[in-house]
């Protein structure tokens, strides 16, 4: 039971990437269906092999493997979406998407990290990141996006993210006589 526990608690947490998360969205049960399921209890470990397409409310992981385990001699659990991507959406509290997409989703919930490793993207409202790995610690609201070689970090930023959120109307430019 103590596993499922730490399965939920890590599926939780991954949703609060954005203040503006569904929080309806937590108190929906989590569903997790797989093509097969080991469990290595001496070493704390619960495998789920894919595909694998695990959903809480708007919640969706899609996956070719979902671990989740604990380091040894260590009480951080860690949980680890892998696939080609694998994938994270959720319905934001405004209805729009966001999502996440990498060949590895891992998260630890001891230092609540979030790392997407392996042509990772985050995706929000049009805007999105893109490198070789991002990390994201969601207490403290820091993203860290870094790329190998020749790659590069890409950020894309829609002008609609810029927008004031009130309703003051651009001022008009005076008109320059000729």
């Amino acid at each position: 039971m103590k596993l499922n526990n730490l399965i939920l608690a890590g599926l939780l947490t991954m949703v609060s990437l954005q203040s503006a998360a569904n929080e309806t969205d937590l108190l929906q049960e989590v569903k997790i269906s797989a093509a097969s399921q080991e469990a290595d209890i001496k070493n704390n470990q619960i495998i789920f092999n894919g595909p694998v397409e695990v959903t809480q409310g708007s919640i969706k992981i899609l996956a070719d493997e979902l671990r989740a385990f604990t380091k040894e001699n260590s009480s951080g659990k860690i949980l680890v979406a892998t696939g080609k991507p694998a994938t994270y959406t959720q319905v934001m509290e405004n209805g729009r998407p966001a999502s996440a997409s990498a060949n590895e989703i891992r998260y630890e919930l001891s230092t609540r990290t979030l790392t997407l490793i392996g042509n990772a993207t985050l995706e929000q409202e049009g805007s999105q990141v893109t490198g070789n790995q991002i990390r994201y610690n969601i207490e403290q609201q820091q993203l860290i996006a870094e790329s190998t070689g020749s790659d590069r970090v890409i950020t894309i930023i829609q002008p609609e993210n810029y927008q004031d959120n009130s309703n003051s109307q651009p001022q008009e430019q005076p008109k320059q006589e000729q």
